[in-house]
Formats: C-alpha cells, sequence, structure tokens
C-alpha cells in the first residue's frame, strides 16, 4: 500500500523570502502567530520549503503521495490566491500531490461556492484545513453551512483544525469546542468531515464522536501534542478505517532532534507503534478517491 501522508502545508517562494513582512501585507496575524515564531533557543517553528525541498523529503521518507491542505486565512483574497497555487503545483506533479481548497464564508454564499466549483474544475479534491473559531465566523454562519453542503455534492472531505483542550497554552492557540464539531457532524450527515490532530483526541473522552459515521481522523502534529503511544491508544478507539496518517509538514515534528523538517521521524515512529495500512494509505486512498 503506497504510503500518503494526508495533511501537508505548501507556500511559493515568496512567502518564504520574508513570511511576517508578507503576512502583513496579506493581512494574516493568526498565520504569522502560528508561523513565523522562534524557538526559546532561536530557532523557527517551521520553514517554509518550495515544492523541491517537499518532495525530497518525501523520497526520504518513502512517502508515495502528500495532500496539501489550504490554512484556515482570515481573508478570502488569501484563500483564493492559494487555491490558484496549488492548482498550479498538482498540474506540474500529479503523481506525487494532490490538494484541497479553503474559504472564507465572509465573501458570501454565491462567491464561496463559484471558488469552490473553480478549485474542482483545477483539480482539488476536498476543502481546508479550515477552522471557523480562528477565522472569526460561527459554525452556523448560513455561507458556511452553504460551503458544507456543496462539499457534500462534490463529494469533497472537509478538514477542520482541532484543539486539544488539555493541551498546553502556546502563541495562537485558539479553543475549539467539541460541541461545535458534534453539532456540524449531526447536522450534515452527507459531508465527510476529516478532524485535524487526532480530532484533539475528543473521541476519547467525548462517547458521541463514536456513532458518526461520517467523521475522519489525522494525526497530524502528532510528536507536539502527544507521546508515541498515542497510536496504539487512540486508533482503536477511533477505529483503524477512521484515521489517516498526516504529518503537518513543514512543522519541525522533533525540534530536540532535527533543525529543519522531515518526514522520517514520523514514519518511523508509526512503523514502530505497527500502525495498520490503512491508516498509513488506505484510507486516505479510499477517502480521496485516489
Amino acid at each position: 500500500m503506497p504510503l500518503i501522508d494526508a495533511h501537508v502545508h505548501l507556500y511559493p517562494a515568496e512567502v518564504d523570502r520574508d513570511p511576517a513582512a508578507w503576512a502583513a501585507a496579506r493581512h494574516e496575524p493568526h498565520w504569522a502567530l502560528l508561523c513565523t515564531r522562534r524557538r526559546r533557543d532561536g530557532r523557527p517553528v517551521q520553514t517554509l520549503p518550495t515544492v523541491s525541498g517537499l518532495l525530497a523529503a518525501m523520497d526520504a521518507a518513502g512517502v508515495h503521495r502528500a495532500v496539501l491542505l489550504g490554512w484556515y486565512w482570515e481573508n478570502p483574497e488569501t484563500c483564493a490566491w492559494q487555491n490558484r497555487f496549488y492548482a498550479e503545483t498538482v498540474r506540474a506533479f500529479p503523481e506525487r500531490l494532490s490538494a484541497f481548497a479553503t474559504v472564507h464564508p465572509a465573501i458570501g454564499v454565491e462567491a464561496a461556492r463559484e471558488e469552490m466549483r473553480r478549485a474542482q474544475g483545477e483539480g482539488l479534491i476536498g476543502l481546508g484545513e479550515l477552522s471557523p473559531h480562528s477565522q472569526g465566523y460561527s459554525v452556523e454562519d448560513p455561507a458556511f453551512q452553504s460551503v458544507l453542503e456543496l462539499a457534500a455534492e462534490l463529494k469533497w472531505p472537509v478538514n477542520l483544525h482541532v484543539t486539544d483542550p488539555a493541551s498546553r497554552p502556546f502563541p495562537g492557540r485558539v479553543a475549539t469546542p467539541a460541541a461545535d464539531f458534534l453539532w456540524l457532524a449531526r447536522r450534515h450527515p452527507q459531508t465527510t468531515f476529516i478532524l485535524a490532530h487526532w480530532g484533539g483526541l475528543l473521541p476519547l473522552t467525548e462517547p458521541a464522536f463514536g456513532g458518526l459515521a461520517n467523521v475522519y481522523y489525522d494525526t497530524a502534529a502528532s510528536p507536539l501534542l502527544y507521546p508515541p503511544d498515542v497510536w496504539t491508544r487512540a486508533i482503536p478507539v477511533l477505529g483503524p478505517d477512521r484515521v489517516l496518517f498526516g504529518s503537518d509538514y513543514p512543522l519541525n515534528l522533533y525540534p530536540r532532534l532535527d533543525d529543519s523538517p522531515g518526514l522520517i521521524r514520523l514514519v518511523h515512529e508509526a512503523r514502530t507503534a505497527s500502525v495498520p495500512d490503512s491508516v498509513m494509505g488506505g484510507n486516505a486512498a479510499r477517502l480521496l478517491r485516489l
């Protein structure tokens, strides 16, 4: 079974030249807070490799395909900008890369739906990573509801950012109440949701998640959030057919061991835990029709 990383972020070279200045010009302060901060030793939390850097990291770790996720941008214009970049990137590397689109409901119902249809026509296959709690709109926002309805029509999975309620404070941390995800999944039973970051491990404390047939989970940023035993603790509860391997590249997942991001250690951690092939690629291939 080919190894698929279902949660990767990528940006054009123009962002890497001066991320803080770029974010200021785009009016994206939350992205800047999360993605341009530095650790106590002065090293960046993440670097911003180009597509060639991503492909090299994939090759080194034996990752066959990566799914590029959008970001929960604060401005609709930035969403459209990233969608166009992803469309170009996927066209250039169709055998290695797939991509999700991103939108902001502030653009309005019709414009948001038009952007999604345009992105589908350009080869994108899902929606997210979205975060209503970070983007400044309610999960009950009418435009967001319309977006989720169209996602179901397009058979697009929707990836949502989730913060573990027990996680430690960090710059840019935004709470994401479990009740909101339960409400969305029940309100939109035909829409497939992927809750990022192990779903904040909410299903381990909220039994109601166990009955949701339209909810999946990815493992993005796992080593920064949980000890290695999370694989054997969480997968039996979430279900081996409901979990997608994801890294959150280009986050540096092992800052005490590595100076730059990579995928080798995370793949090794999962393999050491005897994670089933369904998690390492089978579920993503089925869900995303790859």
